[in-house]
């Protein structure tokens, strides 16, 4: 083969080779530094087909897109031995109150009536934030040492969703925020652990990842997005298509004056037996207690029982 030096191997080990790989990995293949090629620049379909964006965003390739949004959060909470969440639903327009209570004092300063019932508002609203934040302190405070703890989880927006990953990290916990490019929102939170931010395209699998692990859903008061996160569960439970799990609203006056459930078993639209699928909590307290009831824990006891587990890839 001409005057060509002859390539030296290492030796391996022959208790490796046994088990070694045959071809190189596909990581290894899009790390290594590509070598200059005419074939390079704009419009060039020499790149492998897993690292050329332009074609992974290619119309027809929506299906293999849904799919890596499916299996990306889930490998990663598979891998952080992740099995159980509790999953806070709420606006993102509810501010902690010490930001509230400074807007009421801007407000009253500028002597603005609208301005100024705004303010009012938002401040009584702001106790659900405290509610929120409480709440997730719990969940992750007592199940610590569960065999298999409770990870606090919410869309990784602001209001309610921060509260929830706030009061987790502020007792030295994990929590999951399951993010959604919007076109005027929502960069996630700051309290989220890094490690399990996860962003999406798609809505419905968002929200089927909110559900696959989850032993209870929470939902504090909220708009449009709120709504269709709660009303799909409920949904979900009634038709069957999921295992029932505790459903608790905070605010049983907001609650009922924005849903009348009277009217709809009245009309027949839904059964007596749908009003079975939530309940009303006021405080951080009560909903963690209704959770222990459910599944039969306590604070004392370290052991969870297996019912509490959420199904891998399943809901």
């Amino acid at each position: 083969m001409g005057d060509r030096p002859a390539v030296k191997l290492m030796p391996m080990d022959p208790r490796t080779e046994l088990t070694a790989r045959n071809f190189p990995t596909a990581e290894q293949e899009a790390l290594a530094p590509p070598a200059p090629s005419r074939y390079e620049g704009p419009g060039s379909s020499y790149k492998l087909a897993f690292t050329d964006t332009e074609f992974l965003l290619r119309e027809e390739l929506r299906p293999v897109r849904m799919q890596l949004e499916l299996l990306k959060p889930e490998l990663i909470q598979q891998a952080h031995g992740i099995t159980s969440t509790v999953v806070i639903f709420g606006s993102a327009r509810i501010l902690p109150p010490e930001l509230a209570q400074a807007r009421l004092d801007q407000a009253r300063a500028q002597s603005d009536p609208q301005a100024l019932k705004r303010a009012e508002v938002a401040l009584d609203m702001s106790r659900y934030y405290g509610e929120a934040q409480r709440f997730a302190a719990l969940v992750t405070e007592r199940s610590r040492e569960h065999d298999t703890p409770i990870i606090v989880a919410t869309g990784g927006g602001p209001g309610i969703m921060e509260a929830g990953n706030r009061g987790a990290h502020e007792v030295g916990g994990k929590s999951i925020g399951l993010n959604i490019v919007l076109p005027h929102e929502q960069e996630p939170n700051p309290y989220i652990t890094p490690e399990l931010c996860f962003q999406f395209h798609y809505f419905a699998l968002r929200k089927m990842h909110f559900l696959i692990r989850s032993i209870a859903l929470v939902c504090f008061p909220g708009g449009f997005g709120t709504l269709d996160e709660l009303f799909e569960v409920m949904t979900l439970q009634q038709t069957g298509k999921i295992r029932r799990r505790p459903i608790l609203l905070f605010g049983q006056a907001f609650w009922e004056r924005l849903i009348d459930f009277d009217h709809l078993v009245e009309s027949g639209m839904i059964s007596a037996d749908d009003r079975q699928l939530f309940h009303y909590v006021e405080t951080a307290e009560q909903a963690w207690d209704h959770l222990a009831t459910h599944y039969g824990f306590t604070q004392d006891q370290p052991g969870v029982s297996s019912s509490a587990q959420a199904p891998t890839m399943g809901t």
